[in-house]
């Protein structure tokens, strides 16, 4: 058994085993109890791995049997389950290729050895050329790369190649899944499909009551008031008159024919069927006059009394038909039916999209979402009125298919957080790195390869060990060598690097930065030839108490940034003294962890959760967490300060207004206590008028919170006040309330109990 599964135990996969049985149990939704069924045999097999020893929870190559290269299935907390992301059944184009082969079946081995056949070779020649594929997995890239390298001459590295990937060609799928178009470059991005919109739209589902009652309001209640109005010739104040007017009975035989017309097409709404109802008995009398027996008969006394009883109850409670009073009740009820159901307008916005492809963005969206026309206002019923917008929450479905440059997706709305922002960034970045390698189908066979390889889930990984890279891909390897970075393309990455994590803090300045995002913009650097120690957020349920070299090179240029500054001075930090520092300490622990876990004062030997989030911390208060990198020496532009300093801050109030009556406050103060400590950096790069300014700014701004929010901000303002005027937080002269905003905490979070 792997040493890492040791540390790692099966309490955490038991907990969401436990959770998915209960939900596959008592969900009244039979589509969420079936997914939950399904993460629950996930979650047995990776008890099961852990258990029998075929999987190392805990290890880069967690799979028995499997390189560090392949791409684990791995389910949440980073814990992979036993299978590779592209093993599996069949897929269609797996199948597809080996009917059109007249291959048995579509066994692996077999299709690997037929796109190594010379008709196999130009099958894979087509789709480089052509640009005409997706790869899903970063697997499905290695074949099309042993093509390109056979066209390019390099016979020697596709044979080393395919000798590589053969002994796994009976389990992993090794060739991409033809498309229609080409992929679009990462100019513009879409957060969702066309495909994906489709799925939301048909989810929604038509709720059988509003139906109903729009079904009683358009079509029974006119039908009542002609019904009515018809024994209204006949019968008044209760007296059914014995003369009845020319063609009565002719229009009441039409009204009975009208009804069944009716009864049969419009089949929600079954008042009208209840004998009881006035409706009912107006329609039973009528059925009762004009009955064919040969010869006419006047009503039983029974049922002329219900009449007179129903006709007296419809006119008291509503009006006759056409006075004031009841055209307004009926005016009302009109334009509630003529109200679109949000199951209307899925299938209408569904009809827009007609034959748009499932796998493609939108350029533009506002010709799904235009106002109804006449024409489709008749095709969803009766009644609805046409030139109405599409609602808001409705337009959102279909926007976020829009493609555009990811800045408008940000301006629009479309992208709401900066972990949304870190799963598109990839597809730009995958163009970016692509432009070192000068062969057109090569910097499209690449950028693919990119893209599939951004969607791999991080490992749960102990013992400082690092995420599988992108260069340890075999196929990525072997076209090495064809890489030539230019001036061109080194600008490119710079620009595309600063421009990313200038748009990120502008759009989401109170939310550190993402794993995800902190990953791409490490590669792009790498890109760039920029040396940049970005610190990913590490778990605190598995902190094993230390730190990698590289958060104490991020101190060490946190300090050129921040030496002496607000920053430095609210947090007291010795950036002096971080310079000292080497990174060699003992066997387990650096001096910048000794040194992290001296600040949190978290004695030596204590595990548990929240004193690893208060080392944690204090980790990402000296390093910034990537933000001092991005003014250098990625070279962001600090202009915008202020106003950054301030957007921070409101995002401190509206997480901190969350916090009062909630029964689970900790995780909200903690994202809190971070947008403060970026406000507080943002704060720290500006002049001192500009921080007086932004000071006076947070003030008023914390003055029109609710009042629980305005104790709770109180000490954190002071103290930033008191070392704004030249205090700090450790001298004996700090106001007794005032409190250096912090996230974690061991013993209960003061704001809490304010």
């Amino acid at each position: 058994m792997d040493e890492n599964q040791v540390f790692i135990d099966t309490g955490y996969p038991a907990a969401q085993l436990a959770k998915a049985f209960t939900t596959a149990r008592h969900h009244e939704d039979a589509a969420t109890r079936e997914a939950a069924a399904q993460r629950l045999r996930t979650w047995r097999d990776v008890i099961a791995g852990m258990s029998d020893g075929t999987l190392a929870v805990g290890s880069r190559t967690p799979v028995a049997g499997l390189p560090a290269w392949v791409t684990p299935e791995v389910v949440r907390g980073g814990f992979a389950t036993g299978d590779a992301a592209a093993g599996g059944p069949p897929t269609a184009h797996e199948l597809a290729t080996a009917r059109q082969a007249r291959l048995p079946g579509a066994d692996r081995a077999a299709l690997f050895r037929h796109h190594l056949t010379d008709a196999g070779l130009a099958e894979l020649d087509a789709l480089l050329d052509s640009g005409h594929y997706e790869v899903d997995v970063p697997e499905e890239a290695a074949l099309l790369t042993v093509a390109w390298l056979l066209r390019s001459g390099d016979r020697l590295a596709a044979l080393t190649l395919v000798d590589e990937i053969r002994p796994f060609a009976d389990r992993l799928r090794f060739a991409p899944r033809p498309t229609d178009t080409r992929a679009p470059d990462g100019s513009v991005v879409h957060r969702e499909t066309v495909g994906d919109v489709r799925a939301a739209l048909r989810a929604r589902r038509p709720q059988a009551a509003v139906a109903a009652m729009n079904e009683a309001l358009a079509v029974w209640n006119p039908f009542a008031d002609r019904l009515l109005e018809h024994w209204l010739e006949t019968v008044s104040d209760g007296v059914v008159a014995r003369v009845e007017p020319d063609g009565w009975r002719e229009r009441g035989r039409e009204l009975l024919a009208r009804y069944r017309v009716l009864a049969s097409t419009h089949t929600l709404c079954t008042k009208h069927r209840k004998p009881k109802e006035n409706v009912a008995i107006l329609r039973s009398a009528l059925e009762e006059l004009l009955a064919d027996t040969g010869r006419p008969r006047p009503l039983s006394p029974r049922t002329l009394g219900r009449l007179r009883h129903a006709v007296d109850a419809m006119v008291a409670r509503r009006g006759r038909p056409g006075s004031a009073r009841h055209g307004e009740l009926r005016a009302r009820q009109a334009a509630d039916a003529a109200r679109v159901t949000w199951y209307e307008l899925a299938q209408l916005l569904l009809a827009r999209l007609g034959e748009t492809p499932d796998a493609v963005g939108l350029p533009a969206t506002d010709w799904v979402v235009a106002p109804l026309t006449r024409d489709e206002a008749d095709s969803l019923r009766p009644g609805v009125a046409a030139g109405g917008g599409i609602p808001d929450a409705m337009a959102r479905v279909v926007l976020r298919a829009l493609s555009a440059p990811v800045a408008t997706l940000v301006e629009r709305g479309v992208i709401p957080s900066a972990e949304v922002l870190a799963d598109l960034v990839p597809r730009l970045v995958a163009s970016t790195t692509a432009l070192d390698y000068h062969d057109e189908a090569l910097r499209t066979l690449v950028a693919a390869t990119y893209r599939a390889f951004a969607n791999r889930r991080s490992l749960l990984l102990v013992n400082l060990q690092h995420q599988v890279g992108i260069d340890e891909l075999p196929w990525l390897r072997a076209v090495r060598p064809y890489r030539r970075p230019t001036g061109d393309s080194l600008g490119h990455a710079r620009t595309a690097l600063v421009e990313i994590a200038a748009l990120t803090l502008r759009a989401f300045p109170a939310t550190i930065l993402p794993n995800p995002m902190i990953r791409q913009l490490g590669t792009l650097a790498r890109q760039a030839r920029i040396d940049v120690p970005f610190t990913e957020e590490l778990a605190a349920d598995i902190f094993m108490g230390t730190f990698s070299d590289k958060f104490l090179r991020a101190a060490h240029g946190a300090a050129d940034v921040l030496e002496g500054s607000l920053y430095a001075r609210y947090y007291g930090i010795d950036y002096a003294a971080i310079r000292a520092l080497g990174s060699r300490g003992t066997s387990s622990v650096t001096p910048f962890a000794a040194l992290c876990r001296e600040r949190a004062g978290v004695p030596r030997g204590g595990s548990w959760v929240a004193a690893n989030g208060t080392v944690i911390e204090q980790a990402q208060i000296l390093t910034t967490h990537n933000l001092a990198a991005l003014v250098h020496p990625v070279g962001m532009d600090a202009g915008g300060a202020p106003d950054l300093a301030r957007a921070a801050f409101a995002g401190v109030c509206r997480l901190v207004r969350q916090v009062d009556g909630n029964p689970r406050p900790l995780g909200t103060i903690k994202d809190a206590a971070y947008a403060w400590r970026q406000a507080v950096f943002f704060m720290a790069l500006c002049g001192l008028e500009d921080q007086i300014t932004v000071m006076a700014a947070m003030q008023d701004h914390a003055r029109r919170q609710p009042d629980h929010a305005v104790r709770r901000l109180s000490p954190v303002l002071t103290g930033l006040r008191h070392v704004l005027a030249g205090g700090g937080l450790d001298d004996g002269d700090a106001p007794a309330h005032a409190r250096r905003f912090l996230g974690w905490s061991t013993d209960g979070h003061w704001m809490r109990r304010v």
